[in-house]
C-alpha cells in the first residue's frame, strides 16, 4: 500500500534532489507542502504524480516480478566477487554459481565460509583460464575497478586494454561465450577520462560481440535498500540473440527503506540488528559529534567548534556534508564506505555517537543476519563497503531472469522449427 504522504526527506529523495533545493521550490510556489502532519511538513501524493521519478514508483511492477522465476536453471559466473552481495543477490534470483573469483584472501574466506559449494577461485584474474566454461555459462558478471586505457596510436580495441582488469573482463566473456553480460561499476566511470573510458567499454562490447542495453545509473533506494548509494550497470546480449530478446530495467519498489528498517524489527529484516563489534572514535571527536543532530553534519556545530574540527577545511569551498555526520532514523543512509570513522566520510549512528557496527553495516546494505565476514574489523568493513547491496543485485537478477527466460523460449522454438524442417526433408 502506498503511503499518502510524504515527509520534505522522502520527497527529495524520490525526485533525487537536495532538501535545500526543495526549500527552494516551496519558497518560489513550485512545490508547497500540502500541511502540517504531527509537526512536520507533509506533501500529499497527488502533488508528486507528474513528475516522471514517482510516477515510476506509484506504477511499479514490483510484487509481479517478485514471482519472477527461472525456466530451467540457468548458471552464473562471476569476476571480482568480493564478499558476495552480488552473488547473493543473483542467488535468490535462481541463479546457479558455477565460479566466484576474487583475489582478496578475506573476502575468499568469507564466501567460502558462508557457501562452502561454491567454487571460489582465489587468486589473481590475470591467471585464471575460463576456457572449461565455454557455452556452459549462461551469464557472465562483474563489478571490475574502473582503469584509465592508454590511447596513444592506439585504436581502442580489445588487445589495446591489456594490462587493466577491464581486459581480463572481456577475456573472460571471450573465453566462455555466455548468452548475457553484466558488468557493474560506479557512476563516475560515465565521466572518466572525459568520457573516452565508456566509449571503449562499449566499443569492446561490441568487438566481442555483443548487443550493448544502454547502460543506467540504478538508485540503490529504489530497490528496497536503506542506502543512497549509486550503481552503473552494463547488460550486454549476444548478438545472435539480442534481436528477438528485449531487456527489461526492474521497477523500483514502492516505498524508500530508512535507518529504521535497517536497525529495527520491521519490513526488511524480522528483528533488531544483532549486537556485534565496531569501530570506535577518538575521545574528543566523540565530544564534539555528540552535538550534531539526527541527519546533520559539522555546519550544526557552533562556530569555534566547526574550525576546530574542520581545521583548514572550514575556509575551503563546498558543503562537505560527508563530515561530521550523524544518519537519521527516518531516512536511507549516505553511500557506505570501507572505513565508518573516516573523517571525510562519517556515518554516525542516528542516537549512539559511534561508527556504525560491521552489523549495522551490513543491514545497510541488505545482507542476511546469516552471512559472516572473515578477516579483522578493517577488512570486514572493506568488505561490506565494496559491496553491491544484496537486494539491488536481486532486483536486478529478477530482470535478467526474464530475459534469459524469453532467451529459453526462443532458442526452444529454434529447435522445433528446425526439428520439423529435419523431419519434412526425412518423409
Amino acid at each position: 500500500m502506498l503511503p499518502e504522504f510524504y515527509t520534505v526527506a522522502q520527497v527529495a529523495d524520490i525526485l533525487s534532489i537536495s532538501k535545500e533545493t526543495l526549500h527552494k521550490w516551496n519558497r518560489s510556489g513550485v512545490l508547497v507542502p500540502a500541511h502540517c502532519l504531527q509537526n512536520n511538513v507533509v506533501y500529499h501524493r497527488s502533488q508528486l504524480e507528474h513528475f516522471e521519478q514517482a510516477k515510476l514508483l506509484f506504477m511499479s511492477n514490483w510484487e509481479a516480478e517478485m514471482k519472477s522465476k527461472p525456466d530451467r536453471n540457468y548458471t552464473s559466473l562471476e569476476l571480482f566477487a568480493g564478499a558476495g552481495g552480488l552473488a547473493i543477490g543473483m542467488e535468490k534470483a535462481g541463479f546457479d554459481s558455477m565460479l566466484l573469483n576474487e583475489i582478496d584472501k578475506d573476502a575468499c574466506k568469507t564466501l567460502r565460509t558462508n557457501r562452502p559449494q561454491w567454487n571460489v577461485v582465489e587468486g589473481d584474474v590475470s591467471q585464471v583460464n575460463f576456457s572449461a566454461y565455454q557455452d556452459k555459462v549462461d551469464i557472465l558478471a562483474g563489478g571490475f575497478p574502473c582503469q584509465a586505457f592508454s590511447y596513444a596510436g592506439k585504436k581502442l580495441g580489445f588487445e589495446d586494454t591489456r594490462g587493466t582488469l577491464f581486459f581480463e573482463f572481456a577475456r573472460a566473456v571471450q573465453e566462455t561465450n555466455p548468452k548475457v553480460i553484466l558488468a557493474e561499476n560506479v557512476r563516475g566511470i560515465l565521466k572518466h577520462d572525459h568520457g573516452k573510458t565508456i566509449e571503449t567499454i562499449t566499443s569492446i562490447i561490441d568487438e566481442l560481440g555483443y548487443t550493448l542495453v544502454s547502460p543506467r545509473v540504478l538508485k540503490a533506494i529504489f530497490y528496497q535498500v536503506p542506502q543512497k548509494r549509486e550503481r552503473l550497470i552494463i547488460v550486454g546480449i549476444r548478438k545472435d540473440l539480442a534481436p528477438q530478446v528485449e531487456f527489461c530495467w526492474p521497477s523500483p519498489y514502492s516505498r524508500i527503506m530508512t535507518m529504521k528498517d535497517a536497525l529495527k524489527a520491521g519490513e526488511l529484516f524480522a528483528t533488531d540488528v544483532p549486537a556485534s563489534p565496531g569501530q570506535t572514535y577518538p575521545k574528543r571527536k566523540a565530544e564534539i559529534l555528540s552535538l550534531i543532530p539526527q541527519g546533520g553534519y559539522w555546519r550544526d556545530l557552533p562556530d569555534e567548534l566547526q574550525q576546530e574540527y574542520m581545521q583548514k577545511s572550514y575556509f575551503l569551498g563546498g558543503g562537505k556534508t560527508g563530515m561530521a555526520r550523524r544518519l537519521a532514523w527516518d531516512e536511507p543512509s549516505l553511500t557506505l564506505t570501507c572505513a565508518p570513522a573516516q573523517k571525510q566520510t562519517e556515518r554516525c549512528h542516528p542516537e549512539e555517537t559511534r561508527p556504525l557496527t560491521v552489523r549495522e553495516y551490513a543491514r545497510v546494505q541488505t545482507f542476511p543476519d546469516d552471512w559472516s565476514f572473515s578477516g579483522s574489523l578493517t577488512a570486514q568493513y572493506k568488505q561490506i563497503g565494496n559491496a553491491v547491496p544484496v537486494n539491488l543485485a536481486y532486483a536486478i537478477s529478477r530482470s535478467l531472469i526474464e530475459l534469459l527466460n524469453d532467451i529459453e523460449k526462443l532458442e526452444l522454438g529454434n529447435k522445433n522449427i528446425k526439428k520439423t524442417k529435419d523431419l519434412a526433408i526425412a518423409v
